[in-house]
């Protein structure tokens, strides 16, 4: 088990009995009616202990993935933060013209000239334009969920604007706060097309200057005081610390990772992992299974789960194991509660993509988690296989239709079972 699986199965089983417990007899009535393979009150009660260590936000305090820099800023010292402008009160955005470029604005927001953007400026506009969307944090490399969180934050359009910008406007580069001298330079960039900052598709969300996590001021870990937060992208695209813009006629992505051999445009793709799954059986006893779906852009239609023995081992000309017995399991519906420390687990007011009465517009989310549960029973005791793979809102199964890594992990996960006599 990697780091960040076993991330996910700590944040799971301290706090999400309290789910399960608030479904109550309707979301145990709604487990039962779905075909799992396996029925009675023994199935339901392994179901019952499964899904009640499910939460869906994440607290702050065990939300996966680390900081950048020789020390990271969050390892600095809130004296040593206020100094290097990382605090509310310090925080400091440019938002300047590329000089190597001919972009032309009228108002850059520059330290030099006095003009940057502060806190105070910042909080004047969530006043007006503020908004709140989840979105799920996840590593183009990893494969695995860090986190689930509500952000609240500013669309970055409302600072371009404030820049007047006149020509020559193709690409936004940004950075946050670096500090490691044995890599000089600005540190770890990224970049997006001005198009994706200025307009978003039908029920997508803004990119946004965040401040907010889970209700709660960003913490320095997670990149406060404020970071920017792309809503279909991978993590490296929302930039921790962030204190630079630079507004270019570059068409060219400056992104870190566009150095490091990974796909710079690519946006999050639909994929399942388990949360708990057993590694070993008993034949003929129901076990019960749990799990993550991270929705990418192709939404997500079904999750599915197969126990295959490994005498029958998928052939070299069936890579993405398309002709194993897969099962679809049951995607949970939202939570009554959200978790992740909100107060009583109750979301503020509204955030985007949520109905009048505070639920979602559509479930699953894109660019969120989806949980899910299933029951198996192995027939005969031997060494088996257990998969799970998405079904993505098109109709396609994971790994494909993106199956290339660069572009973002989401190979199918594999468990070694045996099952016993």
């Amino acid at each position: 088990m990697d780091r960040s699986t076993s991330k996910i199965l700590e944040e799971h089983r301290d706090l999400t009995r309290r789910y399960f417990l608030q479904l109550g007899a309707a979301g145990v009535a709604s487990l039962a009616a779905f075909p799992l393979r396996t029925e009675g009150a023994e199935g339901e009660r392994l179901l019952a202990e499964a899904t009640a260590q499910l939460e869906y936000l994440t607290p702050e305090a065990k939300f996966g993935g680390g900081g950048r820099g020789n020390p990271p800023p969050n390892e600095l010292t809130p004296e040593q933060r206020r100094e290097i402008g990382l605090d509310r009160e310090t925080w400091r955005l440019e938002v300047v013209a590329d000089p190597g470029s001919d972009v032309q604005i009228q108002n850059p927001l520059s330290k030099e000239l006095g003009t940057a953007l502060t806190w105070a400026d910042l909080m004047a506009l969530a006043e007006k334009h503020a908004v709140r969307y989840m979105k799920a944090m996840t590593c183009l490399n990893v494969g695995e969920v860090f986190g689930m969180a509500l952000w609240e934050g500013v669309p970055v359009r409302e600072v371009i604007w404030k820049t007047r910008p006149v020509a020559n406007l193709r690409r936004v580069w940004y950075h946050g706060y670096h500090n490691d001298p044995a890599k000089p330079g600005p540190g770890f960039r990224s970049s997006l097309s001005i198009n994706r900052i200025l307009e978003d598709p039908p029920d997508e969300t803004p990119v946004i200057l965040a401040y907010k996590m889970n209700g709660d001021w960003l913490t320095p870990k997670r990149g406060g005081p404020v970071r920017l937060v792309v809503p279909d992208g991978y993590g490296f695209k929302s930039i921790k610390w962030l204190q630079r813009m630079v507004l270019t006629n570059d068409p060219n992505p400056n992104d870190t990772y566009a150095g490091q051999n990974n796909d710079v445009d690519t946006a999050m793709k639909t994929f399942a992992r388990f949360i708990s799954a057993p590694k070993k059986l008993k034949a003929g006893q129901p076990a019960a299974l749990t799990g993550v779906a991270q929705v990418g852009m192709s939404g997500l239609k079904d999750v599915q789960y197969c126990l295959n023995p490994v005498s029958q081992s998928a052939s070299p000309d069936d890579p993405y194991l398309t002709k194993l017995d897969w099962q679809n399991a049951r995607v949970l519906p939202p939570p009554e509660h959200w978790g992740g420390g909100l107060p009583d687990g109750r979301l503020p007011a509204t955030p985007q993509r949520f109905d009048a009465q505070g639920r979602p517009a559509t479930w699953p989310m894109r660019y969120a988690i989806a949980h899910w549960a299933a029951l198996i029973t192995a027939p005969t005791a031997g060494q088996y296989e257990l998969c799970c793979r998405t079904v993505d809102a098109n109709g396609i199964a994971q790994p494909l239709p993106r199956p290339l890594p660069k572009s973002g992990r989401n190979e199918i996960q594999r468990i070694q079972v045996t099952v016993e006599a």
